[in-house]
């Protein structure tokens, strides 16, 4: 499993929302609570296309 750089996440923001992504180190997916998409990572690269997002259930979005 690939990391990603910390520098890099400092500065990511979501795409159509422009608020913040948390980092799911266990399933390599940066988190957009705003827009209820997790952006998936692929060998340390993250994939910001809404389209390749996965979607979030209700009970994800509120535990995270």
């Amino acid at each position: 499993m690939s990391e990603v750089d910390p520098k890099l996440l400092e500065i990511l923001v979501c795409p159509l929302t422009k608020g913040p992504l948390r980092y799911d180190r266990a399933r390599q997916e940066l988190i957009s609570r705003s827009a209820g998409l997790a952006y998936p990572i692929r060998d340390g690269v993250p994939i910001m296309l809404p389209g390749e997002a996965r979607q979030l259930g209700e009970e994800e979005l509120e535990r995270r």
